[in-house]
């Protein structure tokens, strides 16, 4: 295990990006002994993008969003806690993917995801355009059984397009439905939060609904109130799954919370509804086994607000993951 920190605090731009500044294994023997509960994996892709790429660098620009680092105290002001204090956290690198080739990345991504599963960890994986989720749930569906694990998908959009422009059948348009179609994850198990705007069109919600899929649009947040959408989420996200993987894709935020993102769409959550509901999620009966936060594209941030979202997103998790392992000791 390699210990980029050292025992003494440093400020944030010293050393290298690790998430937190937190130890880097180099591979899977090295995750393996650090004996991590958790690992923090880059999933560095951006061929699925149907509007403005740059997701490539994303998983850097999470990292590297931070005023703090794992040497200090992390302290959650909401929770009482410093998560650090009870779950060991690894960043594991990135998966080596090909730069023009969408499938060799896929593969890429889903060997770097088995690997972390195979070591006991939550990999919380850091896109890279939503394409992604397709091999990252794939991977943990192979290691839980499939069938045996639910998605619950905050997004603006639905992401079950039949396919994509020129009849692309993978791409960041479609990886639900890839993933449904191959039997990885039943569709009756897919809870998204969060959609609006002009896409998709009429007949793919109509096969959402042959499927068993459910679906709670910005407007009906608008109309019952965030909180009871979260509950109702929650609950049927439990309902028949075992497991749980949890799917953020930033453009759920409004551009005004996220505006580093290819397919912006406005009228979104807000910062603080967002991370309200990972911590809601992530703190519930429910049995986390993977997370990805992805869509983050740098070259259209402003300010680094998209990327501080993204890595307090995966933050919130981690803390949230914290407060159950203590309340369980305690």
């Amino acid at each position: 295990m390699t210990n980029l920190h050292g025992d003494d605090p440093h400020p944030a731009f010293v050393g290298l990006p690790t998430y937190l500044h937190l130890p880097f294994a180099r591979d899977v023997e090295e995750l393996k002994s650090s004996e991590a509960d958790i690992s923090i994996l880059g999933a560095p892709v951006d061929m699925g993008v149907v509007y403005r790429p740059g997701t490539r660098f994303g998983p850097r620009a999470i990292r590297e969003a931070s005023y703090f680092t794992a040497s200090r105290t992390l302290y959650h002001l909401g929770l009482d806690i410093d998560p650090l204090e009870f779950l060991k956290v690894v960043d594991f690198g990135d998966a080596n993917c090909a730069p023009s080739d969408l499938q060799m990345s896929h593969d890429a991504v889903k060997a770097k995801v088995a690997e972390a599963l195979d070591a006991e960890t939550i990999p919380i994986v850091l896109g890279g355009d939503h394409s992604i989720t397709l091999p990252s749930a794939t991977a943990v569906a192979d290691k839980y059984g499939h069938g045996n694990v639910g998605i619950l998908h905050f997004d603006a959009h639905a992401d079950t397009g039949e396919s994509g422009y020129g009849g692309v059948l993978i791409a960041h348009g479609n990886p639900m439905r890839r993933l449904i179609e191959s039997g990885a994850v039943p569709g009756k198990n897919f809870v998204q939060v969060g959609l609006r705007g002009y896409w998709p069109p009429k007949e793919t919600f109509e096969w959402m609904q042959e499927q068993g899929m459910r679906w709670h649009l910005m407007s009906e947040i608008e109309t019952r109130g965030f909180d009871e959408v979260i509950a109702e989420a929650i609950s049927e996200a439990l309902d028949g799954a075992e497991h749980l993987y949890l799917s953020v894709d930033i453009d759920v935020a409004d551009p005004g919370f996220a505006p580093g993102t290819g397919t912006p769409e406005p009228g979104g959550l807000s910062a603080r509804e967002l991370l309200r509901a990972v911590r809601r999620i992530v703190g519930s009966d429910v049995h986390l086994v993977a997370m990805d936060v992805v869509e983050v594209s740098p070259p259209y941030d402003s300010a680094d607000i998209t990327a501080q979202l993204a890595h307090r997103v995966v933050l919130e998790a981690i803390s949230a993951l914290a407060v159950k392992k203590r309340d369980v000791a305690g």
